[in-house]
């Protein structure tokens, strides 16, 4: 009985280590871009077509770099996340045709 419990506590343990998941794009803007996206007159909106235009990866540098009145990242917590972020917004445009 003991070992079966520290073979359960060592199994609980282990499952909850896993390698660095991908950031969740929707989680990511809606925690950090979604109030200023939706609040500020110039910037894009989720489904905003526009997005479409600018090139991907130019777009996500300089969401890392910031852009004012955006800070660096989108307020996101790393460059991950901003990259995420970016990418949900480009495929809800996508989505949107």
């Amino acid at each position: 009985m003991k070992l079966a419990m520290i073979g359960m506590t060592t199994l609980v343990a282990l499952s909850s280590i896993s390698p660095v998941a991908a950031a969740d794009g929707k989680a990511v803007y809606e925690k950090s871009c979604n109030g200023c996206h939706t609040a500020i007159p110039t910037a894009i909106k989720l489904g905003d077509k526009a997005i479409l235009k600018k090139d991907p990866k130019e777009l996500i540098a300089t969401v890392i770099k910031g852009k004012a009145p955006m800070p660096a990242k989108g307020g996101a917590a790393n460059d991950a996340d901003a990259t995420a972020a970016t990418e949900y917004m480009i495929a809800t445009a996508k989505a949107a045709k």
